[in-house]
Parts: C-alpha cells; sequence; structure tokens
C-alpha cells in the first residue's frame, strides 16, 4: 500500500517537527508501504524539502512532490513567466524551460507563498495579468500552520492578486486536477488502494478524493477533533501521523481470527 503524506500539519509545524512522525513513517516502510510526500507548500526547492526531511530523521530522496512541480507543469517551454514566489517556484518554472521576468509583460504568472510579498510584488502581479498574462496559483491554502498557529498562507496572496488583477487563477496543488494528474503520472498503479493523509478536509479529503484514494485526517495541524464533522468525511481520524500509522498498521500485526 502507497501513504501520501501531506508535510505542513502533519510531519512538520514549520521547523518544529511533529513528536512520533519520524518513526511512524519508519514503521510504515517496515510493514512493508511505500511513503511519498505530496505538499501544497511551493517555497523551498525539492532538494531542500528532502534535506529538511533528512535533518528530521525521514530519509526520502525521490519521493517529494510540490504544488511548484505541478504549476510548473501548466507553463510551456520559451515563455515568459513574471514569477510572485519563492525558491522552490523558481527552480520548477526554470526547469519546465520558461523564462522568469521581474516585471513587464509576460505570458504567465505564478503565485505562490513568499514570506517577502509586497505592495510593490502585488501591483506588478497584476499589471501582467490584466495586460493578458495566465494567472496560475501554486496553491489557494490560505492559511499556513505553524507553532504558533496559523498564519496566511499562498492562497491569502493568491487572493490579493486575484482582486486587485480582477481575473480568476487556474490553482494547480492539492485538490485541484494539475496536482492529481502529477501524482498519478509518478505513483501509477501504486495508487491502487492508496491513503492520503493529511491535516485539511478541503484540501487533502478532496484531493484523496480525487485520485480514488482513502483520506486519513490527522489533527496535529488545522484541524482539530472540535471541528468534526468535516466534509469529506475521513476513512480514518488519528490525533498524529504516530496514531494513524498505528491504525494502518494494526491490522497486519494482529492475526485473522479463525473461522
Amino acid at each position: 500500500m502507497t501513504v501520501v503524506l501531506d508535510l505542513d500539519g502533519v510531519v512538520w509545524l514549520a521547523d518544529r517537527p511533529i513528536a512520533g512522525a519520524a518513526d511512524a513513517v519508519a514503521r510504515l516502510r517496515a510493514g512493508g508501504h511505500r511513503v511519498v510526500f505530496v505538499s501544497n507548500n511551493s517555497f523551498s526547492p525539492i532538494a531542500a524539502v528532502e534535506g529538511k526531511l533528512e535533518r528530521f530523521g525521514i530519509p526520502a530522496a525521490g519521493d517529494v512532490l510540490t504544488s511548484a512541480v505541478a504549476a510548473a507543469r501548466l507553463v510551456r517551454a520559451g515563455e515568459r513567466v513574471l514569477l510572485c514566489g519563492g525558491p522552490g517556484a523558481a527552480e520548477a518554472v526554470t526547469a519546465a524551460g520558461a523564462e522568469l521576468v521581474t516585471d513587464g509583460d509576460a505570458d504567465a504568472v505564478v503565485v505562490g507563498f513568499h514570506p517577502t510579498f509586497d505592495y510593490e510584488e502585488l501591483r506588478r502581479a497584476c499589471t501582467a495579468v490584466r495586460r493578458g498574462a495566465r494567472l496560475i496559483g501554486t496553491n489557494d491554502d490560505v492559511t499556513y500552520p505553524t507553532p504558533d498557529g496559523p498564519i496566511p498562507g499562498g492562497g491569502a496572496i493568491l487572493a490579493a492578486v486575484v482582486a486587485g488583477s480582477g481575473m480568476a487563477a487556474v490553482v494547480a496543488g492539492k485538490p485541484y486536477e494539475p496536482m492529481a494528474d502529477l501524482v498519478r503520472a509518478e505513483l501509477g498503479a501504486d495508487l491502487d488502494g492508496a491513503v492520503m493523509v493529511g491535516d485539511r478536509p478541503d484540501t487533502d479529503g478532496r484531493f484523496a478524493r480525487a485520485i480514488g484514494c482513502r483520506f486519513g485526517l490527522v489533527f496535529s495541524g488545522v484541524t482539530h477533533r472540535r471541528d468534526l464533522p468535516v466534509d469529506p468525511r475521513p476513512d480514518l481520524v488519528a490525533d498524529d501521523l504516530a496514531g494513524l500509522a498505528g491504525a494502518l498498521l494494526a491490522p497486519a500485526a494482529v492475526p485473522e481470527a479463525p473461522g
């Protein structure tokens, strides 16, 4: 079975690992399950995400997909892209063969989470969109979980560009089709019987349904038990990834009763 894990709110909160997450991943892998990580956070390059997981005790080389990669699949080689995002989005767009520009006309504007967003950047992005550039959001999560509570996320930045330009965005990340296409292309038949584990029903839960997976909801990020019931309804719930891993491993650990 493949276990698809969100990162923010499941494995870590900003730069703080969630207790038991590394051990949970190790137990799942030891139990024969493939573990991959699918994140809506487009800020960091893939190697940086893999490195952070490694520092937290989770080897992950080749097992990370982000909304930056999904967004880059929406641009074409040779296009001019005005980036309103972080280094992860820049890496992905450049790898797609597009040219990054900082101002003026563009074929596309790509918007993602980055803490240096300001009014001048908003002006440049909105101007390019009003002049005909396609508007692409890496994700539309309006908040980002941290140890001190939620802060504005990439979706809040995207909402400002949508409002300022008067144009709707194509969103690449979970739960939308560009990310679903990316995951299907990368995992293929490994999605059969898979479980998507996340902390946001509206993002991770809807994404699980989009790719035909069960949805495991954890309460270590944005959503808490007091928020139940949620839509879509999760197939599994647990306080954190350690608890959810235990639920997934339990059937294999307990012998079937004789019939």
